[in-house]
């Protein structure tokens, strides 16, 4: 059941005249609902915002919320709905605190002269309104935490794929975890990034952090090598342990002619081969 635009008036002019009354029933509701889990103080500018915001969506002759007169108020929900999810509160404590509205407008209906079948209509009908309101604001709610999940995903995606440059010439890249298609090619990114921007013609690739190896992780690895290659850079593999070199054996993959070790130690030493560096091959001074 929707508005009309006198009953749209009317409501605006009641949300006006009992603005007071309606916000502190309103944030006392809502603050019951929280548990104080938000100040009072914080959810009395909550509540007189969007008291505003109801109350100029019906001025303007808003008949349903999705209406241009309400543009206002969905901005105003959207930005509750988002900070409630920052927040870490459900989408259900979230579209009561819509819904909640509805019994401050009834509690100023009750203090007045009486209820007749009209006001009764009305009062269905603004109802209607706000549990339009409320879903949308359930919905608003659900996109920014399917937003936040999915930049929180993002960001330990890149934490889970560090390039580290060990000395000139020679970074490393040490897996932990499963390795998919999306952080795969995370990996490869930020490997070749980091061999333009080093110049580094040596690559350590350790996957002793990862459980498994099976064919869909042997083609990523090699994928990544490939591209490495092209850039100039060779790779070696480091983590082969004796579990995962069975399992490569047994599912038939070819590293071809690419440098593999059981330990991220020695495929160090077998860099500093293959550069001539004698640092680890240096003796400590005895002080004294």
């Amino acid at each position: 059941m929707a508005l009309s635009s006198d009953q749209s008036s009317r409501f605006a002019d009641l949300l006006k005249g009992h603005e007071d009354a309606i916000v502190a029933f309103w944030t006392d509701a809502v603050a019951a609902s929280l548990r104080g889990r938000l100040s009072h103080a914080e959810l009395h500018r909550q509540t007189s915002e969007l008291q505003r915001g109801f109350q100029s969506a019906f001025g303007g002759g808003a008949q349903d919320v999705g209406d241009e007169a309400a543009a206002e108020l969905r901005a105003q929900l959207s930005e509750l709905s988002s900070a409630r999810a920052r927040q870490g509160f459900t989408a259900t404590e979230t579209a009561i605190s819509v819904f909640t509205l509805k019994d401050a407008v009834l509690h100023v209906l009750d203090q007045g002269e009486g209820t007749d079948a009209a006001a009764l209509r009305e009062y269905v009908a603004f109802s209607a309104f706000v549990d339009r309101a409320g879903l949308f604001t359930f919905d608003s709610y659900a996109r920014a935490r399917e937003e936040l999940i999915a930049d929180q995903a993002e960001q330990l995606l890149e934490l889970s794929t560090p390039v580290v440059k060990l000395w000139e010439g020679v970074v490393a890249v040490p897996l932990v975890g499963t390795l998919d298609s999306a952080r795969a090619q995370v990996v490869m990114e930020r490997l070749l990034e980091t061999l333009v921007e080093t110049g580094s013609p040596y690559a350590i690739i350790d996957i002793t952090g990862v459980p498994a190896v099976d064919t869909q992780v042997a083609q990523h690895i090699l994928k990544t090598v490939v591209a490495a290659r092209l850039m100039g850079a060779d790779c070696i593999i480091s983590g082969i342990r004796p579990q995962i070199a069975q399992t490569i054996v047994a599912l038939g993959i070819e590293f071809g002619d690419i440098a593999t070790k059981s330990s991220l130690a020695d495929a160090l030493r077998h860099v500093l081969r293959l550069t001539g560096d004698k640092v680890a091959q240096k003796p400590l001074r005895r002080e004294g």
